[in-house]
């Protein structure tokens, strides 16, 4: 198995391929823009097999894509490349469009172009997995039950619209084309090398700093986590056993508001660094943000049902190996503020960082 990965830079991306090189027998081909929040320090252990390769090329270039299938002809597609930060959508919504909405025409454009040439059987073992967000649903309401894969899209922020329009244009070409699909969409992700532009990561690095850790309006708005270890191995259950197709909602069934995961963080910090404890009195609510939906929540009953998937990780657990992984791996996201992203808050003009979900 040849297994095409876009966004393998990136946070879900790299967890992926570091689970595969690790577990599977599979050879990797990474194609990755190396864009601001793509991580290859992440890839390091993988990238010396010999079932591993890298192409800089950006899912906008047809031609690049092209050339790309020509020369590796993989018999499997997991695409991942995206742009995927809400705030910025807010800010620059054009980027956006153009990788998960053009991005993903030019991807199933060659993927259709290869597949077709290809032997009877090798096109029957095919598969296009695009992997996809919870957040082209909506929102939800305190009492409404979980998304399931049979719930409308309604997506609500310039990111989530992008990647809805993209879930369509995939499942429209296996209508329209056959092209055999998988589509996957997950809950919040967490975990290790995360960008620390998310919440998770954004209140470790600003707590371990001393910092304010923003919180938008009340911190009320619920989200579900879902370790991304949880989610590679997810993702390699839906690609070796979906049903061509279909579409698995995967999920950590860990709803949590952002102000009890920002009060938990700082738990978890008051016991690791005892010196500077009661971290929450660095929390400060702030103006929230544009659109913000209030809850997520996945029923993953589908994925475990039938294809046997189940977390492993825990919140709690999950969230004392990320803490732990900032704190030994702090020279990574230093060199993250001075040369990335300093935490700054983005998507409502210009302030103080912000917990950003």
């Amino acid at each position: 198995m040849k297994i095409l990965i876009t966004g393998g830079a990136g946070f879900i991306g790299s967890a992926l391929i570091r689970f595969l090189i690790a577990h599977t027998d599979a050879q990797v081909v990474n194609v990755d823009a190396l864009t601001y929040s793509a991580t290859p320090e992440a890839l390091e252990k993988g990238a010396d097999s010999d079932r591993y390769a890298f192409v800089k090329a950006n899912i906008r270039d047809l031609a690049s894509l092209q050339a790309i299938f020509t020369e590796h002809r993989p018999s499997h597609v997991m695409h991942l490349a995206a742009e995927s930060h809400v705030d910025r959508s807010i800010d620059g919504p054009d980027a956006f469009i153009q990788t998960n909405l053009v991005g993903t025409f030019n991807l199933l454009q060659a993927a259709r172009d290869y597949w077709s040439g290809l032997p009877a059987a090798s096109q029957e073992a095919f598969r296009f997995h695009h992997i996809t967000t919870d957040e082209v649903y909506g929102a939800l309401g305190p009492g409404d039950p979980p998304f399931t894969e049979a719930t409308p899209y309604h997506p609500n922020s310039p990111y989530s619209a992008s990647k809805a329009g993209s879930d369509h244009l995939v499942r429209a070409w296996h209508e329209t084309y056959a092209l055999p699909i998988l589509v996957s969409s997950c809950s919040n992700n967490y975990g290790l090398w995360q960008f620390p532009e998310k919440l998770i990561p954004l209140v470790i690095v600003a707590a371990l700093d001393g910092k304010p850790l923003p919180v938008y309006g009340k911190g009320e708005n619920v989200r579900d986590w879902l370790h991304v270890e949880d989610h590679a191995r997810a993702l390699w259950t839906v690609l070796t056993k979906g049903r061509v197709g279909e579409t698995y909602n995967i999920g950590g069934g860990a709803e949590r508001k952002n102000i009890d995961v920002v009060r938990a963080i700082c738990a978890v910090l008051d016991r690791l660094r005892p010196a500077n404890a009661q971290h929450d009195h660095l929390i400060t609510h702030v103006a929230d943000r544009p659109g913000h939906d209030f809850r997520y929540a996945i029923d993953a009953s589908k994925i475990r049902r039938e294809l046997g998937w189940e977390p492993l990780e825990t919140f709690d657990s999950g969230l004392e190996r990320t803490v732990r992984w900032y704190i030994e791996y702090e020279a990574w996201w230093r060199g993250v503020q001075r040369n990335k992203y300093d935490g700054r808050r983005i998507g409502e003009g210009q302030g103080q960082s912000c917990a950003l979900q």
